[in-house]
């Protein structure tokens, strides 16, 4: 019987550096305990968010033990490991340590545009690979191709795929998702800004960039759903609504590492081929945090 864990809000974590550029544990640290002390219910760790293509496997397995030792198993940990290599990513799973790890997050692979029918095999090998629980990752604006509901659905079926994070945007795609999925099978929403009305939807939570920084009325907007507080929700959703596109305005995770520079969680620093929102941006952010801090 397969079992989710990963329901509620989950925070896609950044990774900070210093202004030399290397990795910031003390700051990552401070980043956990910030967003578990504000209500955030899973952590995603080294997910597009994080930077994870400018990460070192060393860097990478710093950021893994960082983050481990400042959650102390207070939340469920969902580890990034996709690939366009299926192979390769196989070969990862069957060597990775998940001591403390729950859960993997797979995006669709990239580049090599797959059909379905090459999607679902990819898929299903890495599931069939996984010590742990796979959630599907569909992002078709950055790998290029969209993982069909159709083929959501059939992935679905499979014992060791327990949800799938839908960032495609398609609300008519994602209902039909939710209309025919199995029902120990769930929806997360890849898109900050239309959480909400996926979870009116049926959706059973959020991998959320937004939570980095205002994690607390992210998280009671979640809860309001859950519990059926629907216009407490509606409020809060519309609150955090101009914000939730600034953060994306310039890239991300451009966006949110300027808005938790300002609040002291972390330097305003990223690696290329990323770099800081511009000033016009920056000065939006600043202004609209003004608005939404004491939410």
């Amino acid at each position: 019987m397969k079992n989710n864990i990963f329901k509620g809000t989950g925070v896609a974590l950044v990774t900070p550096f210093k202004d030399d550029f290397s990795v910031d544990v003390e700051a990552l640290t401070r980043i956990v305990n910030h967003v578990i002390d504000n209500g955030a219910d899973f952590l995603v760790v080294l997910g597009t968010t994080s930077e994870a293509p400018t990460l070192t496997a060393e860097e990478k397995k710093l950021v893994i033990s960082t983050i481990l030792e400042a959650t102390e198993g207070r939340l469920p940990i969902l580890l990034g490991m996709g690939g366009n290599n299926t192979q390769s990513v196989v070969e990862a799973v069957k060597a990775q340590d998940f001591t403390g790890i729950q859960g993997i997050l797979s995006v669709v692979p990239f580049y090599n545009k797959p059909n379905q029918r090459g999607m679902r095999a990819h898929f299903e090998a890495i599931a069939d690979a996984c010590p742990v629980p796979v959630v599907v990752y569909n992002v078709p604006g950055r790998v290029g191709v969209n993982l069909q509901a159709t083929t959501c659905v059939e992935l679905a079926k499979h014992p060791n795929i327990i949800a799938v994070k839908e960032a495609s945007g398609n609300l008519q795609q994602i209902m039909e998702i939710l209309r025919d999925k199995p029902d120990n099978f769930d929806v997360l929403s890849g898109d900050d800004g239309i959480t909400q009305p996926l979870m009116a939807l049926g959706a059973q939570g959020v991998i959320s960039v937004a939570a980095n920084a205002y994690t607390r009325p992210f998280s009671r907007m979640m809860h309001a759903m859950k519990e059926g507080r629907t216009e407490e929700a509606l409020a809060l959703h519309y609150a955090m609504l101009r914000m939730n596109q600034l953060i994306f305005a310039d890239g991300n995770p451009a966006g949110i590492k300027c808005l938790m520079s300002h609040m002291g969680l972390c330097e305003n620093v990223l690696r290329l081929p990323l770099v800081t929102v511009n000033d016009k941006v920056e000065a939006e952010i600043t202004e609209e945090w003004k608005q939404l801090k004491d939410r």
